[in-house]
């Protein structure tokens, strides 16, 4: 996906869900921040996102430019709408939020997650999708590892699952 593209899904969604702020909280949230992204990081061709005063319209986002419908095959990429508790986010992540509004976006505001909230969500969904993202910021000098590591200890999960993505961190920023 491209910024372009998004910034389309942003303005698609914000009419569709009739609300002018859209969360952006999958993968291509890191087009909010970084817009030239290494392509690696860039190959999904959905966006998940959700309307951030109306949430309960992400379905109406999801039926009307989700996947398979009419704007995907026309477009070649969709959006997911999705819940804000889709994501495991690390405390004051609202507040961090990348700000994407331009006249692409026809003044929607696309709120971006920051790289290291982005990043430890991903870590702790744990696929091998999210950990070769996860690798490929760290290729790139893309996040700093303590960052993640003090947000990580924000969040309440299984300490397994917190042993686990605190080791997935550490061996991508060591390599």
């Amino acid at each position: 996906m491209t910024r372009e593209q998004l910034e389309h899904l942003i303005r698609a969604a914000a009419v569709i869900a009739d609300d002018d702020a859209i969360v952006v909280i999958g993968s291509q949230a890191i087009l909010g921040q970084f817009p030239q992204a290494p392509e690696p990081m860039r190959r999904s061709v959905e966006a998940d996102l959700f309307p951030l005063h109306h949430p309960e319209r992400s379905d109406v986002i999801d039926g009307s430019i989700g996947e398979l419908s009419p704007f995907h095959l026309t477009f070649g990429y969709y959006a997911q709408g999705v819940g804000e508790e889709t994501a495991r986010l690390p405390e004051g992540w609202k507040d961090r939020l990348i700000v994407v509004q331009n006249e692409n976006t026809r003044g929607a505001k696309g709120l971006c997650l920051e790289i290291h909230d982005l990043l430890v969500a991903k870590t702790i969904a744990g696929r091998e999708k999210d950990v070769d993202f996860l690798n490929e910021a760290a290729r790139h000098h893309m996040a700093e590892p303590e960052v993640l590591l003090r947000r990580l200890e924000t969040i309440e999960i299984d300490p397994a699952v917190r042993r686990l993505t605190r080791g997935l961190i550490e061996r991508a920023f060591r390599a």
